[in-house]
């Protein structure tokens, strides 16, 4: 190496050549290189659980938003329907960083419910239905930071995926603590007017 080749005090320096001939051998092995330092099967596994938690989440948004019935229901539903949707996205991102590193994307429906982090919880009123929502997105929130940090440096990619569904799962739950607030006091309002026209007709 002579001076001109000599690294400056915070420069970048790699053996690009080295990279090139690395990139080459196993090719095969597709976005998974050689300085790749997760262990991949442990990944892959606890992205596939991220996977079946939002297949759950998707499924459960949908049963919400067609069952939907009473007091600001239609908006809602909207809600619901619009959630749905970001978490089908999230699925589809996850599945799409398993197949990357050279993994299978388990949409087995007969073993999603116990893969899944979150439960599928119907809920009777459109209050519960919220409640259990904003639950199952709580438990994704503190399940997806696990993840995060898990995942570290060895896997930057797979955890800029999950910080990515991470930052919209809160952007969830914030949501529907604004819906459950007033859902709950419309549904109060409306007990005590019907309470009330019961006292008058007595």
């Amino acid at each position: 190496m002579n001076s001109s080749d000599t690294p400056r005090k915070g420069q970048f320096v790699t053996d690009i050549e080295a990279i090139r001939q690395r990139a080459r051998h196993h090719i095969e092995n597709g976005a998974v290189t050689d300085a790749y330092r997760g262990d991949r099967e442990t990944v892959i596994k606890v992205l596939n659980e991220a996977l079946a938690t939002e297949l759950v989440c998707v499924l459960r948004y949908k049963r919400h938003y067609y069952t939907a019935t009473g007091i600001h229901a239609q908006a809602v539903a909207e809600e619901f329907l619009e959630h749905a949707s970001e978490e089908q996205e999230h699925a589809d991102m996850i599945a799409e960083r398993i197949t990357q590193l050279d993994g299978a994307p388990d949409f087995n429906p007969a073993t999603l419910a116990s893969r899944s982090h979150s439960e599928y919880v119907e809920g009777a009123s459109l209050a519960e239905m919220i409640r259990e929502d904003l639950v199952a997105e709580r438990i994704a929130i503190e399940s997806y930071n696990e993840i995060i940090r898990y995942l570290g440096d060895n896997d930057p990619t797979s955890r800029r995926v999950m910080e990515e569904v991470l930052a919209k799962e809160e952007e969830h739950a914030e949501d529907l603590r604004n819906l459950i607030q007033t859902v709950s006091q419309a549904e109060a309002e409306h007990r005590s007017r019907a309470d009330e026209r019961l006292r008058r007709a007595s």
